[in-house]
């Protein structure tokens, strides 16, 4: 959740959101269906000054890949989209704009510690971290639906990535300890406990992925033409009869609405195990739904599948899953309690080995002591 604070220096203002992993339930979102985020420990902060003119000062830092320093400054009003990580900044000082907010310029230091591109939502924990602190810097009335909502339409109408709200709603309502069990047609929540049962792992593969890519959006087109030939809303809509009415489309509809109709089921099915604290229910369908990721919605790549297929290998590791948006990024997987940070360590090793790519161990945070 996101948690305001005034800093030290009564001219700035601060807040930080955490990034989140999804347990269960992708692509689902942008089909009116459901979803089940958790927290993760890693975070983003953002800390704003106001200014007195209509500057807009941008300080981030170091990439990850040249190391090099991030700072992008613009003026109010002048915001162009320019494909780099500020453009979730502008989107953001547009859209409050063109929603008839008052605000200054701006000088806005931004740390974080959740992955880009590693599908835990790193693109919306700093888009809600930031507009959290814009509303207490310049005391402008909104609250964190419609934060969330913003969130989603920065990233839609402005950054150009045609994503549901999950990772919006997640950033701002999702805890540590328990699952956000999301309608994301009404956007209604329940918050569902962990069980003791199992304990998380998430690993990050080291490839990123970028949900403003044209495959992301060309799965999201798939499901609409499959909606038009159904004659439905949204696939979310599909009856008891939704299977048999799938298989008389052509490919790739088919296999794309197969996917959204089972994972919304396997979502249903998850917060019931979880709630029954079974871990073997649960990490059946998890690996159920990577299959269907893998072979039906087309979003995942041998190097998840090689994580997924070493955590298989793994007796204690009830499930696991590739997790966000597909095309890289990272997996979720459960596994008995007390072994999370031994068996992701050893997942890891073997994953390097096997790829030569460096993964990140990300849940449980690695101890250096």
């Amino acid at each position: 959740m996101n948690h305001e604070i005034i800093s030290a220096n009564p001219a700035s203002f601060s807040a930080t959101a955490h990034g989140r992993v999804n347990l269960i339930g992708e692509h689902t979102d942008y089909n009116g269906g459901w979803v089940l985020p958790t927290a993760i420990p890693q975070s983003t902060r953002v800390v704003i000054t106001p200014r007195s003119d209509r500057r807009v000062c941008l300080r981030a830092q170091p990439d990850p890949d040249s190391g090099q320093e991030r700072s992008v400054d613009y003026t109010l009003g002048e915001e162009r989209k320019e494909k780099d990580w500020a453009d979730y900044i502008r989107g953001a000082t547009v859209l409050l704009a063109e929603r008839g907010f008052k605000f200054r310029g701006f000088t806005a230091t931004i740390t974080s510690s959740v992955p880009e591109g590693s599908g835990l939502s790193s693109s919306a924990a700093l888009e809600m971290s930031f507009l959290h602190a814009m509303r207490t810097a310049f005391q402008l009335r909104f609250d964190d639906l419609e934060k969330a909502r913003f969130g989603q339409a920065i990233e839609n109408d402005f950054v150009g990535a045609r994503i549901g709200i999950m990772d919006q709603m997640a950033c701002s309502f999702a805890s540590a300890g328990e699952a956000l069990f999301l309608d994301t047609r009404d956007l209604n929540y329940e918050r569902v406990a962990l069980p003791p049962t199992f304990e998380m792992i998430v690993i990050n593969s080291g490839l990123a992925h970028q949900n403003s890519g044209g495959d992301y959006n060309q799965r999201r087109a798939e499901c609409e033409e499959a909606c038009t030939r159904l004659e439905i809303h949204s696939l979310r809509d599909l009856g008891t009869d939704g299977l048999a009415r799938i298989d008389a489309l052509p490919e790739p509809f088919r296999k794309r609405a197969r996917h959204v109709f089972t994972e919304n089921a396997r979502v249903h099915k998850a917060v019931a195990a979880i709630r029954a604290a079974d871990p073997h229910a649960l990490g059946r369908l998890f690996y159920e739904s990577h299959q269907s990721m893998r072979d039906d919605y087309a979003v995942s790549i041998s190097e998840i599948d090689i994580l997924v297929d070493l955590c298989r290998e793994e007796r204690k590791i009830f499930g696991a899953r590739l997790t966000g948006g597909g095309f890289g990024g990272s997996i979720v997987a459960i596994c008995e309690p007390g072994e999370a940070a031994a068996l992701g360590k050893r997942v890891s090793e073997r994953y390097a080995r096997a790829t030569n790519i460096q993964p990140t161990l990300l849940v449980p945070e690695p101890s250096y002591e």
